[in-house]
């Protein structure tokens, strides 16, 4: 793809990484504010607040905050070094348990500092510049991850389809373009025509928020739902396929992602709707045997019960339960799509972690 959907990316740092530079998506629709992270602190922050989000985009965030961190870093000693950059990965994943591309670019910066020093062999500044290096090829990868992802869903979409996604997993969630929705980018590109569904998807309203945004300003034919219309729209064969990204995919095919996912791949199974979840191979956990075992990061109820309502919509100290995730079982999925290829139940990702 020739263009930037947005003309900007969701997380943006120079070849020094001097700075890191994010789009505020916890402002978007209606403000298009860019954020500078200065410290891990307002890195966490940005983390925990969604002011940055999408697993691959989090993975992207990760390595550049480390990468930025440790340039700042002036201790020459090797053990000191070491346990500077552990101890900023672990805060930087600790913040967002669910999504497996914190954890992920976390070791694989680590990685890279590990197999090229050592206590006898240990050069401060070289340590920077390959640090940084691994954060650029992380981002650099991520987009070609994306195309590649846009490629192989492409086979399997028609021209004039009707598409339902679910929260945001476009330009806004990775480095560029997206994942659930780079094939609808690569597909107008090459003169598809597609109508988009998108549910709310609360209680954040990433779908009207995020994804109903970046569509529409991409040129894209885009209608909001509430998040209790997908069965209405499928009954009345409004839907040829379903496309949603993943937070993390267990060895078995089970897939965390964002709550709602999974009730609509149970409609789509009873009205026969292909289900596809695209993600980067990266973000298959074989650690995770089954969806029994992803942790799923439990929110604050007042994102239920007060966010975005001018007045408190339940009644005082009610009980609430906000998981920010849910699992979809594998047999539910008609495919996972990767920037390797189409995977089909049965699925055993049985690869080693990258």
């Amino acid at each position: 793809m020739n263009r930037v959907p947005l003309g900007y990316d969701s997380v943006e740092f120079p070849s020094d990484c001097r700075w890191i530079r994010i789009i505020d998506q916890s402002q978007l629709p209606n403000r298009e504010v860019f954020l500078e992270i200065e410290s891990l602190e307002d890195a966490v922050d940005a983390i925990n607040k969604l002011k940055v989000r999408g697993a691959p985009a989090l993975g992207i965030f990760t390595a550049s905050c480390i990468a930025k961190f440790y340039r700042d870093f002036n201790k020459r000693d090797y053990s000191e070094a070491r346990n500077f950059l552990i101890n900023i990965s672990d805060v930087i994943v600790s913040s967002r348990p669910t999504a497996v591309n914190t954890n992920w670019a976390a070791q694989k910066m680590l990685s890279c500092f590990y197999n090229n020093f050592s206590e006898n062999n240990f050069e401060l500044e070289k340590s920077k510049e390959l640090l940084i290096d691994s954060a650029k090829n992380i981002k650099n990868d991520d987009i070609i991850m994306s195309l590649s992802i846009a490629e192989n869903a492409l086979k399997l979409l028609k021209h004039g389809d009707n598409i339902l996604t679910h929260c945001n997993a476009g330009h806004l969630a990775t480095a560029r373009f997206g994942t659930a929705l780079a094939p609808i980018y690569l597909g107008m590109e090459r003169g598809y025509s597609f109508k988009v569904f998108v549910p709310e998807t609360r209680p954040l309203l990433q779908g009207s928020r995020l994804t109903a945004f970046e569509l529409s300003k991409s040129g894209v034919d885009v209608t909001v739902i509430c998040d209790n219309m997908a069965s209405s729209l499928m009954r009345n064969n409004s839907i040829n396929a379903v496309l949603t990204g993943c937070d993390r995919i267990a060895a078995n095919g089970d897939v965390a992602n964002k709550i709602g996912t999974s009730a609509l791949a149970v409609l789509a199974k009873h009205y026969n709707i292909p289900f596809y979840v695209l993600g980067p191979e990266s973000t298959i956990d074989c650690k995770s045997l089954n969806g029994d075992q992803i942790t799923i990061e439990e929110r604050d109820g007042n994102e239920i019960t007060e966010m975005w309502f001018k007045e408190r919509m339940a009644p005082m100290n009610i009980k609430t339960h906000n998981p920010s995730f849910d699992i979809t079982d594998s047999q539910l999925i008609t495919a996972i799509i990767t920037d390797k290829g189409v995977h089909r139940y049965p699925y055993n990702f049985s690869v080693p972690d990258k």
